[in-house]
């Protein structure tokens, strides 16, 4: 039962694309590549791939409960939580979640910080996989973990 007042809005299957949909696409496109490469050059550590598999999967479900908890008015995750799951490395699953459950999709200041995080996930991971030697520590560890 909805509340008086209330509109419920559906996405058209003909409507466009969501918002930031093609640089997603490009953005995914250039993680997977960077992740392919170190795990074919040995610069990245399989344990250390489904870790970044699992921490997608846990992003989507905070999301998905912070969405639920705003719908009964419970306790809600910081956003910066959900940014620093971005920045870790979650940030395929907040953007599907964005999209899937039309959660944080329309506040333009938790989409600048959230595109900041992908790029700044990006800069960090392309660093460490191809040039491991500027990496400090972080690339014997990311190495270390086979």
């Amino acid at each position: 039962m909805r509340k008086q007042g209330t509109i419920r809005r559906h996405r058209d299957a003909s409507a466009a694309p969501a918002a930031g949909s093609g640089l997603f696409k490009i953005l995914l496109a250039a993680w997977v590549a960077l992740m392919g490469f170190g795990l074919w050059q040995g610069d990245m550590a399989p344990l250390l791939a489904v870790g970044v598999l699992l921490l997608n999967l846990i992003t989507f479900l905070v999301y998905r409960h912070d969405k639920k908890a705003a719908e009964t008015g419970r306790w809600r995750i910081s956003e910066r939580t959900l940014h620093l799951l971005s920045l870790a490395g979650g940030w395929p699953a907040a953007w599907f979640a964005q999209q899937a459950l039309r959660h944080k999709s329309s506040k333009r200041e938790f989409r600048v910080v959230y595109w900041i995080t992908v790029i700044g996930n990006l800069v960090l991971l392309g660093i460490l996989i191809l040039l491991p030697e500027s990496g400090g520590g972080m690339s014997a560890l990311l190495r270390s973990l086979r």
